[in-house]
């Protein structure tokens, strides 16, 4: 009984991402728009979790690639096997990455909440806007500055709950790195999805059952995150 419990919260929760997740939103958006059978994308920072929500979500629209410091495929079951793992270092080793990725080889590109823990996070920006090809989408989200002056909370809900943050990024310099590299950005701003600020309450129900950090629950209605959203242009484009 828990076991079919836990099996239709999860399908609820994974539903509820399609339209309560910007980076999902995002990403649901694309290939809706994309007539390709199915897309490359590159999910920077994937950590354990990411892999296995794209799998319930987009497993047959998303030939997938991870990206973490950590080697993610040993903590997976064989029902991941097809997806692909680069373990490295994007502060040491940016540049062994620049080498290992084809340029113009991906559809869209995930950087969330990535970028704050990089010292040299607009150098990776950077370096993977030449692997997206034209037309592919660029999504990436962090802690802007308004989380500075949240109260402090366990989970983090202040930046520097997180003793890994190490850097405030903004619209304006990540916008311009894009920008630099021949994007058009859609939007950017605050994060504030209003269906995910209407399930606060039953968020922290679930939060007191499973027994998990409550500080993320509250990131929409606080304004904690900023995003950019970007498209690559064709080299041909014309800005009127």
């Amino acid at each position: 009984m828990t076991f079919i419990f836990q099996k239709e919260l999860s399908h609820i929760k994974n539903f509820l991402r399609l339209y309560a997740s910007n980076r999902y939103i995002y990403l649901r958006k694309y290939i809706k728009s994309n007539k390709k059978s199915k897309i490359r994308l590159l999910d920077v920072g994937c950590g354990v979790h990411s892999p296995k929500v794209i799998e319930a979500l987009f497993s047959t629209k998303v030939e997938y690639y991870g990206i973490d410091k950590i080697d993610i495929k040993d903590s997976l079951d064989k029902k991941y096997s097809r997806m692909r793992f680069i373990k490295i270092d994007l502060e040491k080793e940016l540049e062994i990455l620049d080498k290992k990725l084809k340029n113009n080889f991906f559809d869209f590109i995930m950087m969330n909440h990535v970028i704050e823990h990089l010292e040299n996070g607009l150098e990776v920006v950077s370096v993977l806007c030449k692997k997206l090809k034209e037309g592919g989408g660029f999504y990436i989200e962090y802690p802007g500055v308004r989380s500075l002056s949240l109260p402090s909370m366990k989970g983090t809900l202040n930046f520097c709950d997180d003793p890994t943050h190490k850097r405030i990024y903004s619209i304006q310099e990540i916008g311009n790195v894009l920008l630099k590299n021949n994007f058009r950005i859609i939007k950017a701003g605050v994060v504030r999805n209003p269906l995910m600020i209407s399930l606060i309450p039953f968020r922290l129900i679930e939060s007191i059952f499973y027994n998990y950090s409550k500080a993320s629950i509250f990131w929409d209605l606080f304004g904690f995150a900023e995003f950019i959203y970007a498209i690559k242009k064709n080299n041909s484009y014309k800005h009127n």
